[in-house]
């Protein structure tokens, strides 16, 4: 079977991106076989886009890729030396999405959209898992959701997947217009509206405005499903003429509307993950995820909204439901030196960090919260960083080791909440890590989370290594 792109010849690329094409021409009847930005993971035939960042320049790895196999280069400069056939455009970025958004409308696959403030990765890989019990699925890498994550998720998906899971991410208004042009959705997933990015989107209402974008580029008859529990999302009553699917606990929304999808009989077993049995117009089932925490019933929710659109059946649903896992720094359980460390490092915001509270208070030894500041939330920043306290101190975590310059103000609402928790502060990064290793000890369960610039990784790293 061909590796080639259909489609993506590079005399269509020219076209599609209105670039100037320098080089052999012969080569324009050829196909790409993939496309990267990273030159470490050129393939044979694959188009290289060159991309100016703030510490590496990709034209200066023109050459190499061409050495190593690439069919071409998109570039933003000339190249004189160039030793083989390159693309000018005036924004590489810019012609890549085009070229992307061109190469959508040769998949023959349904794409499913994924995005919210909370949850996007997660439910992405619940619906990805669910549907590959029939399927063969392609999904985004990690959380490749960005206006350069999309179209490099988009040239993965090959003529033999039949499926493909599209994580979309924004933090800015826009950003999903442009994202969803090149993604086109047969299916477009929305977890929540939360307070995150609120620096660009202001309020709610506005992250509510900009996730919405997405409804403007979905394929004629694409079916939007909604967490009907969301008090923004229940006002979608129509998305492009037709009634959303919305899942959520309990059979009757706020509005005293109806969801299709919903949970009854919840049952959260701590560390060990949830049961619940799911009502759908097709019947109801029971099922378990070993995944911890009440939000990954929405997520499973979501996929059984999909799954059945697609064909599957209650128990090919049930059983890739329980295969589901979390991926390194979303919620992911590490059971080292006698502890469980909680990797939840990858990013945060008020919703995501209670979220994860809720989930530790669930330990059976001591709970321990290890918390940093979370970025972009504008000028209720300090507030929003107050409500996470509360939240530990309402779920009577015994310990909060916090750094970071807005951290403090978990700290002072955690103390006020419950005067019992343990509560070491530190601005400085390094002091704080040093108290947090003299302190733990076997039988304790540790949750690390925090935005992504203040590296929690690492803290992860030195608990379990």
């Amino acid at each position: 079977m061909s590796k080639d792109l259909p489609g993506m010849s590079l005399e269509n690329i020219v076209e599609a991106c209105d670039g100037e094409y320098v080089g052999d021409r012969k080569k324009l009847k050829e196909y790409i076989t993939g496309a990267v930005i990273d030159s470490r993971k050129v393939k044979e035939d694959y188009l290289f886009v060159a991309i100016q960042g703030e510490r590496v320049d990709g034209h200066d790895f023109a050459n190499q890729v061409l050495e190593e196999g690439a069919l071409c280069v998109l570039s933003e400069k000339d190249l004189p030396d160039c030793k083989g056939p390159y693309i000018k455009v005036p924004s590489t970025k810019d012609a890549f999405r085009k070229i992307a958004a061109f190469y959508r409308a040769h998949i023959e696959a349904p794409i499913i959209g994924v995005t919210g403030s909370v949850g996007k990765t997660s439910t992405k890989e619940m619906i990805a898992t669910v549907l590959s019990e029939k399927y063969e699925v392609q999904k985004t890498a990690g959380n490749f959701n960005n206006e350069l994550g999309v179209p490099l998720t988009l040239f993965t998906i090959q003529p033999k997947h039949e499926v493909a899971v599209v994580e979309m991410g924004i933090s800015d208004f826009g950003e999903m217009d442009r994202l969803s042009q090149m993604a086109v959705p047969d299916v477009m997933v929305i977890t929540n509206i939360g307070t995150c990015h609120l620096e660009q989107l202001k309020d709610r209402d506005g992250v509510l405005k900009a996730k919405t974008e997405c409804f403007g580029h979905m394929q004629p008859r694409g079916i939007a499903v909604l967490n009907g529990d969301d008090d923004k999302l229940i006002t979608q009553k129509m998305v492009n003429g037709i009634p959303p699917i919305f899942y959520g606990k309990g059979f009757q929304a706020a509005d005293g509307s109806f969801k299709e999808i919903y949970a009854t009989d919840v049952e959260n077993l701590g560390f060990e993950g949830m049961k619940a049995k799911i009502n759908t117009p097709a019947g109801a089932f029971e099922i378990r995820t070993h995944i911890p925490g009440e939000h990954n019933i929405y997520n499973a929710m979501a996929a059984t909204a999909i799954a059945l659109r697609m064909g599957l059946t209650r128990e090919e649903i049930a059983r890739g439901i329980e295969k589901a896992k979390t991926i390194e720094g979303r919620t992911n359980f590490i059971e080292a030196k006698g502890m469980i460390v909680i990797d939840d490092c990858y990013n945060a915001n008020p919703m995501s960090m209670k979220t994860s509270i809720q989930t530790l208070a669930h330990a059976k030894g001591r709970s321990i919260a290890v918390l940093g500041d979370m970025g972009e939330l504008g000028e209720n920043a300090r507030a929003l960083h107050r409500e996470v306290g509360i939240c530990v101190g309402e779920e009577k975590i015994d310990a909060l080791f916090a750094t970071g310059e807005l951290a403090e103000e978990y700290a002072k609402a955690a103390a006020e909440q419950n005067p019992d928790c343990e509560i070491i502060y530190e601005k400085d990064k390094e002091a704080m890590i040093q108290k947090l290793l003299s302190y733990v000890k076997e039988g304790d369960s540790v949750l690390v989370k925090a935005s992504h610039f203040m590296e929690f990784g690492e803290i992860v790293s030195r608990l379990t290594k």
